[in-house]
């Protein structure tokens, strides 16, 4: 197999037509998150690139939200069976630090926009790994129906609302892991924005974000997959819940469900790809390939014809225009537009990833209370 990385822009968003890949088919296992993510990425990259690869082909693993416990367990048996695995870029940094995913040379491995400018510059500050290779900023948000009628006419406003049992009654949903449940808690016990994670270090501040959790626990669903969650809402089994953007506005926009969204105190996030380590140097070239051609200008730009999430590299945001289908203008519906960002709450990936198998442990434990 050749490698065409370096060809420059000419040919950066077609480069994986002209790559030699061993005779007969070629299986590659994608690991990504279901629903309408990962639907965004079967029409914006796998089917093109299938198109002008025709003896390769995709099988799914729809094992994200498991990917670090999943991939410790391949490398502890030596059998590592995933070429490619979505992640969010906590959980990157956490396998990269592990060894249990390949360092990337970003400006060689992937191609440069189309004027030229390398990958390192065109994805700037979000590469936060030098394993990670990012896809998109998307947001944790909240998404509530319209018609409850216990609520007399009143909507939520403010993510404080959520914990708001009285003016707001109902069933919730949170993802059921530590992630933003706590952040969001110490929020609404009156901890200020900027000082949510210092407090957080500390016993006393996960005891305050516990304490505050447990005002509504008997009124959650937790939810582990992001289906889920606009599912629970269209199904109205709750009326107030936590869930990516994307899902919500396929709930809403592709679906016409009475639902709403409320962006107070959403979570920006990143979401991208890893390539296992202690794969054979030819799955590696493989999924180098197929990463290169996914995660270049047109093709991340591309994606957000599908799902409303904004992409990783600049040279792609002019390019981001209307809804595949319903003929929508998209950037409204991004979590970085003006409107969407006034109260943004910034993810702490590095902390996370100090912090997250001790508070997973915790908050297990605290569930299971």
């Amino acid at each position: 197999m050749k490698s065409n990385f370096l060809l420059g822009a000419a040919i950066a968003t077609s480069f994986a037509a002209s790559v030699a890949f061993a005779e007969g088919p070629i299986a590659l296992t994608l690991v990504s998150w279901g629903g309408a993510y990962q639907m965004s990425q079967q029409k914006a990259y796998a089917e093109p690139y299938v198109a002008l690869n025709p003896n390769v082909s995709f099988v799914w693993d729809e094992s994200s939200a498991s990917a670090v416990a999943k991939l410790r367990a391949m490398a502890e048996a030596g059998n590592t069976t995933w070429d490619l695995v979505d992640v969010v870029a906590s959980d990157a940094i956490r396998l990269c630090d592990e060894g249990l995913a390949t360092k990337i040379v970003h400006d060689e491995m992937l191609p440069p926009a189309p004027d030229g400018t390398p990958a390192s510059e065109d994805f700037g500050s979000l590469l936060v790994s030098d394993c990670f290779i990012p896809q998109v900023v998307y947001s944790t948000a909240f998404g509530y129906r319209t018609d409850v009628a216990d609520w007399n006419g009143a909507e939520p406003d403010d993510v404080c609302d959520f914990f708001d049992l009285e003016a707001f009654p109902g069933k919730r949903t949170l993802e059921r892991r530590p992630i933003n449940n706590l952040e969001w808690a110490l929020l609404c016990s009156g901890v200020p924005k900027d000082e949510v994670y210092e407090i957080l270090e500390t016993e006393e501040g996960q005891d305050r974000a516990f304490a505050k959790l447990d005002e509504i626990k008997d009124q959650v669903v937790w939810w582990t997959a992001g289906a889920e969650p606009p599912q629970l809402l269209a199904d109205a089994e709750v009326v107030f819940g936590s869930g990516y953007n994307g899902r919500l506005f396929s709930v809403i926009e592709e679906q016409g469900q009475p639902i709403a969204m409320l962006w107070d105190a959403q979570v920006f996030d990143l979401d991208g790809w890893i390539i296992p380590a202690n794969l054979s140097e030819e799955r590696i070239q493989y999924a180098l390939d197929f990463v290169g051609f996914a995660t270049d200008t047109q093709r991340l730009a591309d994606q957000a014809k599908y799902i409303p999430y904004g992409p990783a590299r600049k040279s792609s945001a002019p390019l981001v225009g209307k809804h595949a289908e319903l003929g929508i203008e998209m950037a409204q519906h991004m979590p970085t537009d003006p409107r969407n960002r006034e109260n943004t709450l910034i993810y702490n990936y590095e902390w996370w990833a100090d912090y997250r198998d001790d508070l997973d442990a915790r908050f297990q434990s605290w569930l299971s209370q």
